[in-house]
């Protein structure tokens, strides 16, 4: 549960970093398309590490709600 409820976190932290622009290039070094399937790889790896480091909280209560709907199970 505890992974699942990281996992939702991190995905959440990636989509934000996307609306922020992380990752886009828009200089002489750009690449192709290629580029943003990669940028999003990297992307989601940093949210995870992000994750693991405390991240924004989300994960504990997505855990507890998790565990909630397990217990009323």
């Amino acid at each position: 549960m505890r992974d699942a409820a990281e996992r939702l976190e991190a995905s959440f932290l990636a989509e934000m970093l996307k609306s922020a622009g992380f990752g886009e290039q828009e200089n002489s070094f750009s690449g192709s398309t290629g580029e943003d399937q990669f940028a999003s790889f990297h992307r989601e790896a940093l949210a995870l590490q992000m994750v693991r480091n405390g991240g924004l909280g989300l994960a504990e209560i997505f855990y507890q709600s998790l565990m909630e709907k397990t217990n009323d199970a």
